[in-house]
């Protein structure tokens, strides 16, 4: 592939976009496989770091996305800010490259690293997501307990159990919420924190659909998170106009007094 022909296949991907150039630096870089100018909304590719097109076509894709994120972000980015934002776009755009035939996922077509995923998955996330869950539905009998004796469930897990009671906390709601364990207990914990019943069903779902992290935090909590800051910004603001109603209250008295005492001197 040349140069024109990886960018002709980018905007397969996503059309929408600022204009932007594709060059090959026809070297070999022991660093980085390729980078993204913001300025000159340029994709550099050492192209002689590869050897096959799906290789060259995932670089090609991640400084793509770096330029999508860096040309549509309501505020200033640096291009090399690996945030959510961009991984959701670059697993957005490496979803849809796979669709069309673009790029070739290594992790699904070799072998090897299909079976150490199935292993992983089975034997790990999935096993830890059934024992988190269940332990959640035991630390909510502690908790009951902990209310019938007037006793302090953050203590008895802080000091019986050496479990930080923030993770308690976490067990307790995925179990309370029946939230599925074969996501894995991290993408549980980010179901549990979606208030609306019918978002989590779906983050739930996109899960188990084998979207990334990324992907479903950008789908579904990112309105939580703006809700919850909208919540926060408001009682904010009440706090401040008490204060100052506060303070001009006291601020009309000092200067009442001031001027009592400049007329009786």
């Amino acid at each position: 592939m040349n140069q024109e022909q990886v960018k002709a296949k980018l905007l397969l991907l996503k059309d929408d976009v600022e204009e932007f150039k594709v060059t090959f630096s026809g070297k070999k870089s022991l660093k980085v496989d390729g980078l993204y100018k913001p300025e000159e909304r340029e994709i550099i590719i050492h192209n002689r770091n590869f050897t096959g097109d799906s290789p060259l076509m995932y670089t090609a894709i991640h400084e793509f996305a770096h330029h999508i994120q860096f040309t549509t972000a309501p505020s200033p980015v640096s291009c090399r800010s690996h945030t959510n934002r961009f991984w959701d776009i670059l697993h957005r755009l490496l979803f849809e490259a796979e669709r069309k035939g673009i790029y070739e996922n290594v992790f699904a077509s070799d072998g090897r690293f299909a079976e150490l995923t199935r292993r992983i998955r089975d034997e790990f996330l999935v096993k830890n997501g059934h024992l988190m869950k269940e332990l959640g539905g035991l630390l909510s009998e502690v908790m009951e307990l902990c209310n019938e004796t007037h006793a302090s469930f953050d203590d008895y897990v802080d000091r019986e159990l050496g479990l930080h009671r923030t993770v308690a906390r976490a067990a307790v709601k995925i179990n309370s919420l029946d939230i599925n364990p074969n996501i894995g207990y991290d993408n549980m914990r980010t179901v549990a924190r979606i208030r609306d019943e019918d978002m989590r069903r779906k983050a739930e779902r996109a899960f188990l659909e084998g979207k990334s992290p990324d992907m479903v935090k950008a789908e579904y909590a990112c309105t939580q998170k703006k809700e919850d800051t909208i919540e926060r910004l408001e009682a904010e603001k009440k706090r401040i106009e008490k204060s100052l109603e506060s303070l001009t209250i006291r601020l009309t008295m000092i200067e009442r007094q001031i001027e009592e005492m400049r007329s009786g001197g």
